[in-house]
């Protein structure tokens, strides 16, 4: 439930707020100072919001009772905070009935928009607030939970958590803002997301090849056996006291282990501490949940269009990264495209590349091609990094054969390579002479429409961002 979407009230009496669930709120986060006797009253509430600060945190709703009726969180408390009592709020049916019973509004600040987003799960899920009724006991929302009972435990997104042997937070009152905490918190507690049943003893996992994930250090590896069981759970245990609000504990108890490392002269182990640190502590400056926000798409389901992938291609192992390229052009014969990277079979927006295209006169998609498939795995191979299982390009027979034609000069031995034709959404595979057609509702097929889609959309709004530039640069930040 966005903040917005407010359900209808019921007759229920809210339990008073307590401190019970609401482990680690320091005391200079304390909500802001109750008014004197008799100063409630709507007018009242407007003016403390228009007081709030600039910051992220969480905004308290209370009736003429000081119940607390609503908890929101917010990026700009002030902003969003003071939406709230202006005309339009007043006549918007899913926010009147809770703007007619505003009497007094408190906030407590957080460091970053990340840390909005689960004190605002723990305080919902701990007061059960009149207007949050939608999250009490609601199996639909989300969570994240983690799989505590495994060598390894994974950190997954789930709607159905499982009845025992996990550790659940939440419900989240947003998919999209659940999706892209973890996508922050992965890239500090380097932890693993995927489906893998790893066992410490199997020698096996040494032979086995991590994912792109590993490359980019947002996960250690534990599917090759880089790390030990136990500081693969160290930082586990990491997470789980950042999810449940001791932020303040976890830092200090960082910080004696990061001096403790240094003094045994253990200074790869320090060095490491000393960036989880400073990423923690600069939370506020990578935590901004809309750049990491990843979109809900209700009819795929990620897991079956993976194993459809795996048979209709013939694959030996489901595939776990796919990596989709488009092309658009420019007024002028100008080309740019796109490259955007998905993972256990949705977006994975810190991969996205965009290129502008340097060695191509005049519109020619088969040579744009060419080049930016060249760069791409050029550099891949160049950094010793892994390549994706699939790669995807938008077009037919042609565009597929530039796409193979810029390994082969390359010297370099593809991944899977593939293209999608979208008049009638036909799948070309190298080596075949008729392309692949799949039912309109195979999993597979809907997959591989949504990343050739989402390289299509990123690939125009880059055209879009350079048509309202004066003079072109080189590859934008995030560029290959």
């Amino acid at each position: 439930m966005p903040q917005s979407d407010l359900p209808p009230a019921d007759d229920s009496t809210p339990t008073e707020p307590t401190a019970a669930g609401w482990e680690g709120a320091e005391s200079d986060s304390a909500a802001a100072s109750q008014p004197a006797p008799g100063e409630i009253g709507f007018d009242v509430a407007a003016a403390k919001a228009r007081q709030f600060p600039q910051t992220p945190g969480l905004y308290l709703m209370k009736d003429r009772l000081g119940r607390v009726i609503y908890v929101g969180k917010a990026k700009n408390l002030r902003s969003r905070a003071g939406s709230y009592f202006l005309k339009a709020a007043a006549e918007e049916r899913r926010t009147a009935e809770l703007v007619r019973e505003i009497c007094d509004i408190d906030f407590i600040p957080c460091d970053s928009e990340v840390d909005a987003l689960l004190a605002e799960a723990r305080l919902i899920k701990d007061i059960q607030p009149r207007f949050n009724q939608d999250l009490k006991d609601d199996k639909s929302f989300p969570y994240l939970e983690i799989f505590i009972r495994e060598d390894f435990p994974r950190v997954e997104f789930t709607r159905e958590p499982q009845s025992r042997g996990t550790k659940l937070y939440g419900p989240f009152p947003s998919a999209g803002s659940l999706r892209g905490a973890i996508a922050v918190l992965q890239k500090i507690f380097q932890f693993r997301t995927c489906s893998l049943d790893i066992d410490e003893h199997d020698e096996r996992w040494r032979w086995f090849r991590p994912c792109l994930l590993a490359s980019i250090r947002q996960c250690t590896a534990p599917c090759n056996l880089r790390i030990s069981k136990e500081d693969y759970r160290r930082d586990i245990d990491r997470l789980r006291m950042f999810l449940e609000g001791k932020k303040t504990k976890l830092l200090k108890e960082m910080r004696a282990e990061m001096e403790a490392a240094a003094a045994e002269r253990r200074y790869e182990k320090a060095a490491r501490l000393r960036d989880e640190i400073r990423m923690l502590e600069t939370l506020d400056e990578r935590g901004e949940l809309e750049t990491h926000e990843q979109p809900e798409v209700f009819f795929i389901d990620p897991k079956k269009g993976l194993a459809g992938l795996k048979k209709v291609l013939n694959l030996d192992k489901v595939p776990r990264t796919i990596e989709g390229v488009d092309i658009a052009h420019l007024g002028g014969g100008e080309t740019v495209a796109s490259l955007v990277q998905f993972i256990d079979g949705l977006p994975f927006k810190p991969g996205y590349k965009r290129f502008k295209i340097r060695g191509v006169t005049g519109v020619d998609d088969f040579k744009s091609i060419h080049e930016v498939v060249a760069r791409r795995f050029k550099r891949l191979e160049d950094e010793g990094s892994v390549f994706p299982d699939i790669l995807l390009i938008d077009g037919g027979r042609g565009q597929l054969n530039a796409g193979l034609a810029a390994f082969r000069a390359l010297e370099i031995t593809p991944p899977t390579v593939i293209s999608l034709a979208k008049k009638n959404e036909e799948i070309y595979l190298p080596d075949q002479d008729e392309p692949l057609r799949l039912t309109r509702h195979a999993y597979a097929l809907r997959l591989l429409q949504y990343v050739r889609d989402e390289a299509h959309r990123f690939a125009q709004h880059y055209h879009h961002m350079l048509r309202k530039k004066s003079t072109f640069g080189d590859d934008s930040p995030g560029g290959s």
